[in-house]
């Protein structure tokens, strides 16, 4: 029975033109036994690209001076000081935005100063909006705290 373990290290590239999958195997003792390199462009579309939800996530550590924009979804519980346009934003309740959000959906639960215009607005207990709210439909849970002017449109 041979006591190392085999260790994997996979390597993903993207790009737009050509998807590639690496797949690297070595040793415990870090010395490659072998390596080998395999392209499964089918695999790694169906499994990765073909996906219809694509997440961006800013975690708390972050902080951005200026304008972010998303085309899918986008996650904050970071610091931005700029608008803000996504299809979907999802704030937490440690995000700190100082800017305009534009989207088609938002769920907000953290601290946002400026207007939000959206199809669909629900705010989280945890939210603290200050600003014009431009929406569709807007959902707001017991225990926001909210300093808002709202306008409805169809």
């Amino acid at each position: 029975m041979n006591k190392f373990r085999p260790l994997m290290k996979m390597i993903i590239i993207f790009n737009e033109n050509d998807y590639q999958y690496q797949y690297v195997a070595c040793n415990a003792t870090k010395k490659c036994v072998g390596a080998k390199t395999i392209y499964v462009y089918a695999w790694l579309h169906r499994t990765y690209m073909a996906t219809e939800d694509k997440n961006s996530i800013l975690l708390s550590d972050v902080s951005i001076e200026g304008d972010v924009v998303e085309k899918d979804k986008l996650i904050l519980d970071a610091k931005i000081s700029g608008d803000i346009k996504a299809n979907v934003i999802e704030t937490h309740s440690n995000s700190l935005i100082n800017g305009n959000i534009t989207s088609k959906e938002s769920v907000l639960g953290g601290k946002i100063k400026g207007n939000i215009s959206s199809d669909k607005i629900k705010i989280k207990k945890t939210g603290d909006i200050e600003g014009v709210l431009n929406q569709k439909t807007l959902a707001i849970e017991e225990g926001a705290s909210l300093k808002i002017k709202t306008e409805t449109y169809k």
